[in-house]
């Protein structure tokens, strides 16, 4: 199967095979590819309301690229979800008739409690035995960040969405380049205030161990282990401390996005948002009282993948 997650920055399609049915509840996905672009579709949406023509535009040329890669591999089920900046958008309309012209299947706007259980799904299926139940999972995008709160034996408990992903929040607040303490500040204030809902709707502070997911958690976790090469297989379920988050976070927001393109674990399109990515992982880890978080590399693709099972 193919599952394809176009969210606010990124646009990401993985092709898989399910595991045999003897390989028990555990077994992951066996991947065939793996790939993501930025897109950066959620463009200017939290001021305009709509879809920039030349993000629409981004979004074909590498929708383009993974149609004809699925038809190669000879893909049966496909699914797309498209996410924040989608359901945000006035002209929504167009950019779905792109899809049904570019992919041949039209895109599911999912909302926001149902891409944060997906989200669920793809990230807590073969997390080590040391991530103790009840999970929190925070899967921070460009536009929302959803919170997910549950366990693989009983499900989801709770899930909400927040309108603080990393792209929203730089656009919002954070202009300068680097951003000034100013800036930061009115980011962190409204970021803590979305956290605050957030986890006043679901049992947040109730769980065990924070799960981390998407580029924006990857990305941290790489640099505060020093990496010198982004490695997914060294990044996934690496478990990391609210003080090297910090010490992260400081670190970026006090950089320009040129500085912090000479880091080689950086994607050059998350340079300039990745400050305000870090910095809601840093607040959702005060306002939660979470010493630490584990990462993952599977995420809401992942759990795209496994809804076609």
């Amino acid at each position: 199967m193919a599952a394809i997650d176009c969210g606010t920055n990124s646009i990401r399609l993985l092709i898989a095979d399910l595991p045999e049915a003897s390989a028990g509840d555990s077994a992951p996905l066996r991947d065939v590819s793996r790939r993501m672009e930025i897109v950066r579709l959620g463009q200017g949406v939290d001021q305009t309301g709509m879809l920039a023509p030349e993000a629409i535009e981004r979004t074909r040329v590498a929708l383009a690229d993974y149609a004809a890669e699925i038809e190669k591999s000879g893909v049966e089920r496909v699914r797309m979800c498209a996410t924040s900046a989608s359901r945000d958008a006035s002209n929504a309309a167009d950019f779905r008739a792109m899809v049904e012209r570019t992919l041949g299947v039209p895109p599911e706007v999912v909302t926001g409690d149902e891409e944060a259980r997906l989200s669920f799904t793809g990230a807590v299926r073969g997390l080590p035995a040391d991530a103790e139940p009840p999970y929190l999972v925070v899967d921070i995008g460009g536009g929302s960040t959803e919170f997910v709160v549950g366990t693989r034996a009983e499900g989801v408990r709770g899930a909400i969405s927040v309108d603080i992903g990393c792209v929203r929040m730089t656009e919002r607040h954070l202009h300068g380049d680097p951003p000034s303490p100013a800036q930061i500040a009115a980011a962190e204030a409204d970021i803590a205030a979305a956290v605050d809902r957030a986890l006043a709707a679901v049992p947040g502070r109730e769980a065990a161990t924070l799960v981390g997911l998407a580029g924006s958690v990857t990305t941290v976790v790489a640099l505060a282990e020093g990496l010198r090469e982004y490695d997914p297989s060294r990044i996934h379920h690496a478990r990391i401390s609210y003080e090297q988050v910090a010490e992260v976070t400081a670190d970026l927001l006090g950089k320009s996005s040129e500085q912090r393109l000479a880091y080689p674990v950086m994607h050059p399109g998350r340079a300039d948002v990745i400050g305000a990515g870090a910095l809601v992982l840093r607040v959702i880890m005060e306002r939660a009282g979470m010493p630490s978080v584990v990462a993952s590399e599977h995420d809401i693709l992942d759990g795209i993948a496994w809804s076609l099972a």
